[in-house]
């Protein structure tokens, strides 16, 4: 078997641990271009949102090779099965982020889904995941970082559960569906939610982060104790672009 080191000596997982601030940008329109761009600023990291956004596995690919050059990319998979983390994982990402986690089994099917075995039940295969030989992709196992998505009102009422499962490596909660399953939250009962999550997601050791919709939420999200949070998002940077260059036009 081959002994080269493993291609992708991802540091995200080691910045995870350490527990610093990693503002992201979040990606939607399935564009390899704009990740190129985008990647260049060297946020924390790129996240590929496969479970809203236009990515194909093609895009995801050359978007993940690209970006992954300048720095970490987290693919939000689809959702916690087997076949959508292993395709993301098989991009070389840096780590995933899977959405609707909702219970602690939630959360073990998402974890071996992860890893190789023993660890876990990934599928060994991939065209990037071999290029350095089969041992360099057993390699993997430690440097990929996993994300439970908690964004329900079940979730949030599993939080402590969710969070203690071996193999999570960090809790990013969703606002927008955290809402939606909340319709008679008030705002600071929304807020205080997001808290309780990240105070139990500290209380087990893992970094905790929020969905934001700029750098102004994101400064205060880090400022509240959040280790990660989103500082721009594709769809809302060209809408604001756009809208501005003919308001100003007009003007």
């Amino acid at each position: 078997m081959n002994s080269q080191a493993p291609p992708f000596e991802h540091p995200f997982k080691i910045r995870l641990e350490r527990g610093t601030v990693l503002p992201l940008v979040w990606l939607a329109l399935g564009s390899a271009a704009l990740a190129e761009i985008a990647a260049r600023s060297v946020p924390a990291a790129i996240v590929l949102d496969l479970q809203h956004g236009l990515w194909e596995r093609g895009s995801l690919e050359a978007a993940a090779g690209i970006a992954g050059v300048c720095t970490s990319v987290i693919a939000r998979t689809a959702d916690f099965s087997a076949p959508a983390v292993g395709a993301a994982l098989d991009a070389g990402v840096a780590a995933v982020m899977a959405p609707l986690v909702e219970s602690a089994d939630d959360a073990r099917v998402l974890a071996g889904a992860s890893r190789y075995p023993p660890q876990g039940r990934r599928s060994g295969g991939g065209v990037r995941p071999l290029l350095a030989g089969a041992d360099s992709m057993l390699a993997v196992n430690r440097h990929v970082a996993v994300g439970a998505m908690i964004e329900t009102a079940l979730g949030a009422q599993n939080a402590e559960a969710i969070c203690a499962v071996a193999g999570i490596d960090f809790i990013f909660v969703g606002t927008g569906d955290l809402q939606l399953s909340m319709p008679d939250a008030s705002p600071g009962q929304l807020k205080a939610c997001c808290a309780r999550i990240r105070d139990i997601a500290h209380q087990q050791g893992l970094p905790c982060g929020l969905f934001t919709s700029d750098a102004v939420a994101a400064r205060q999200a880090f400022a509240e104790g959040y280790e990660l949070a989103v500082v721009a998002n594709d769809i809302g940077l060209a809408a604001r672009g756009f809208a501005e260059a003919v308001q100003a036009a007009r003007s």
